[in-house]
C-alpha cells in the first residue's frame, strides 16, 4: 500500500510542478508582451489569452475546482439569482426618488 501511494503522490506533485511551471512561462510571457513595442490594443490581445489559460490552470488544476463540477455550478446559480435580484431592486429603486415641490 505504502508503494502505491507514494507512486500516486509522485505523480500528483508532478504534475502539480508542471502546471506551476506553465504557470510561471505564462506570466513571464505576459510580462515580456507587456514591454512589446507595439500599439495597445496588440498588447491587450496577446495579454488576455495567455490570463486565461493562467487562470483555468490555477483555479481549475491547483484548486482542484475541474473536479468540483456539482458545487460550482450551485455557486453560479445562487450568483446569477442575486445579481438579477440585485438588478431588480436596483431598477425597483430608481422610481423611488423624492421630488422637490416648488422648485
Amino acid at each position: 500500500m505504502s508503494d502505491a501511494h507514494s507512486e500516486s503522490y509522485k505523480n500528483y506533485t508532478r504534475k502539480c510542478l508542471l502546471i506551476f511551471l506553465a504557470v510561471l512561462c505564462g506570466t513571464g510571457l505576459m510580462v515580456g508582451a507587456s514591454f512589446a513595442s507595439l500599439a495597445s490594443g496588440v498588447r491587450i490581445a496577446m495579454i488576455l489569452p495567455i490570463a486565461c489559460v493562467n487562470a483555468f490552470l490555477v483555479a481549475g488544476h491547483l484548486m482542484h475546482l475541474i473536479s468540483e463540477r456539482k458545487m460550482v455550478y450551485i455557486v453560479l446559480v445562487f450568483t446569477v439569482i442575486f445579481f438579477i435580484g440585485l438588478m431588480g431592486l436596483t431598477i425597483w429603486a430608481h422610481a423611488d426618488v423624492p421630488h422637490l415641490k416648488g422648485v
